[in-house]
């Protein structure tokens, strides 16, 4: 007990000793306070720390999900030009034909057109890219031999997704050549959704001309050999 008395005399005698707040705070250069009375070091107090101690209220800067969710773009495009070896024909009625489209275009699983009729058709696609198999309605506008638009609908993963085909006179000199022009536009519904947009990108859209290419092939037999300093290839994505 006596101990315990004399313990906290000295205590008492520190306290009586300590300088004013003001004579005690020595700042250094480093924005460091030492507190000579008690040999502590500490740093200067943060604002935030500062509000919190005194009772002020707080309002800290966030960005909520739907801020983030705007951050990201759910809308993809790519675009594509060049010269292939096959007549603007061979190319539109290889385009034209998606009731193949199952034997050749990449992860696509199913094509079955439910209508037709001249210059429209409405086919049942089924589109796989793992994790995620979309199946939706395409619906197809033609316009021999220049052009072949489809657009989704009825689809659950995508708000938006389009495709256009169009052929134009190939090269001067080399009648069974044409240009192919190839765009393709996409949004997906939910922002998780759109984080597959590398995958569709990577494994199926940049191999998408080759693949109708590679078609024409098989239809049409070899392709017109193109000398290479007139080859032309062109891509765009966004």
């Amino acid at each position: 007990m006596a101990r315990g008395t004399r313990s906290l005399r000295k205590v008492a005698e520190c306290i009586k000793q300590l300088p004013s707040t003001a004579s005690r705070e020595t700042q250094t250069r480093n924005n460091v306070r030492y507190l000579s009375s008690c040999g502590i070091l500490m740093t200067r107090m943060s604002p935030l720390l500062g509000a919190a101690m005194s009772g002020r209220r707080i309002v800290l800067p966030a960005r909520s999900f739907f801020n983030l969710a705007d951050s990201f773009s759910k809308k993809k495009e790519y675009s594509e030009r060049r010269i292939i070896g096959y007549s603007m024909q061979e190319m539109y009625d290889v385009v034209a034909g998606v009731e193949n489209y199952r034997l050749f275009v990449p992860w696509c699983k199913k094509s079955d057109v439910v209508f037709k009729r001249s210059g429209f058709c409405k086919a049942k696609l089924t589109v796989g890219f793992p994790p995620v198999v979309e199946n939706y309605t395409s619906l197809v506008t033609s316009v021999r031999p220049h052009l072949v638009k489809a657009s989704c609908s009825d689809g659950k993963l995508f708000n938006h997704l389009e495709t256009v085909w169009r052929f134009s006179p190939g090269l001067p000199g080399y009648p069974r050549t044409c240009t192919a022009d190839f765009a393709i536009s996409f949004e997906f519904r939910s922002l998780i959704h759109s984080q597959l947009a590398h995958v569709f990108f990577d494994e199926v859209v940049k191999q998408m001309v080759s693949a109708f290419e590679r078609r024409a092939g098989v239809l049409y037999g070899t392709e017109t050999h193109i000398p290479r300093e007139l080859m032309f290839h062109e891509v765009h994505h966004t």
